[in-house]
């Protein structure tokens, strides 16, 4: 098998269900499903163990206690066989050709590069429905590119994302003391400074939005994971251009390096200038009650 397909779940059992269904259709079975359960409570493992059961396609279940879903991202990793890992969450289901497509996508790019850099896996679309994009812009026309160089680009929407396990293990999850959360693309721009995706423009993944996803908690997510916002930030203010976007990313690590106890602008990367300007944008931030 070439793929990990890696479920993250929390008391979602009737949910997988939708997700496992997807599986089952899938044109390619080139696939494992692994699994993590973060401490579910509603007998998500009776579920899983009557699929596994059934023998449709290869499943593999892992209990540990809870610990946020980035914590068990790095487990699924540190638990994946295959040279290709992908993240199904608990709320979404898969075209049926979605595991064929992502790997052609893949092979196809095999020994391409972007910006001097190895093609590391496929960006491809996430859907409201199978024709309805989760986002207002689709993808530049481009046949790779760095995952947040699309947005820089203009691309605006959900992604899903496929890339070789090697890099994920490279670039594990930090493991904050009392917070659950980090930015998934914390991560992503780090893989970025070392590969590029391949862009496939079409939807693989449908998304459910329900009332206690990660998508509609942000301010709580914010609020309960200050340090992890903080790195977030502080990087992002890093790494983008200058401009408008720059100087949003300035102002949340301002309000973040507060939040977080930490120094503003000792052992800062950003340069004192780029600080001050932050400050600046910080305070509008929080006089307009936007943080």
């Amino acid at each position: 098998m070439r793929l990990t397909v890696f479920t993250p779940t929390y008391n979602r059992r009737d949910l997988l269900a939708r997700a496992y269904e997807s599986l089952k259709r899938q044109t390619s079975k080139d696939f494992e499903w692994l699994i993590v359960d973060d401490g579910s409570t509603d007998c998500t493992d009776d579920y899983v163990k009557a699929w596994i059961d059934e023998g449709v396609i290869p499943i593999r279940y892992h209990y540990r206690e809870n610990g946020g879903k980035m914590r068990a991202h790095n487990t699924g990793v540190s638990l994946s066989h295959t040279d290709l890992f992908m993240c199904l969450d608990s709320d979404d289901l898969l075209t049926d050709t979605a595991v064929a497509d992502m790997l052609a996508a893949y092979d196809l790019a095999a020994g391409k590069a972007g910006d001097g850099k190895p093609v590391g896996g496929v960006v491809a679309h996430k859907g409201k429905s199978e024709t309805d994009l989760l986002g207002e812009k689709e993808f530049p026309d481009v046949e790779t590119s760095t995952l947040y160089g699309l947005y820089l680009k203009g691309f605006s929407g959900e992604t899903t994302l496929m890339y070789e396990t090697r890099l994920l293990r490279m670039f594990p999850f930090p493991e904050i003391e009392g917070e659950k959360y980090v930015p998934e693309d914390y991560i992503y721009d780090k893989i970025d400074e070392v590969c590029v995706l391949a862009v496939l423009p079409r939807i693989v993944t449908v998304c459910e939005i329900v009332g206690d996803g990660y998508t509609e908690s942000v301010r709580k997510l914010r609020r309960e994971n200050v340090n992890a916002w903080y790195l977030y930030y502080e990087q992002r203010a890093y790494i983008t251009p200058p401009g408008l976007l720059k100087l949003k990313y300035l102002g949340r690590y301002v309000i973040y390096s507060k939040r977080s106890q930490r120094p503003v602008f000792a052992g800062s990367r950003l340069g004192r200038m780029n600080i001050l300007l932050g400050c600046i944008y910080g305070g509008f931030l929080i006089l307009a009650h936007r943080e």
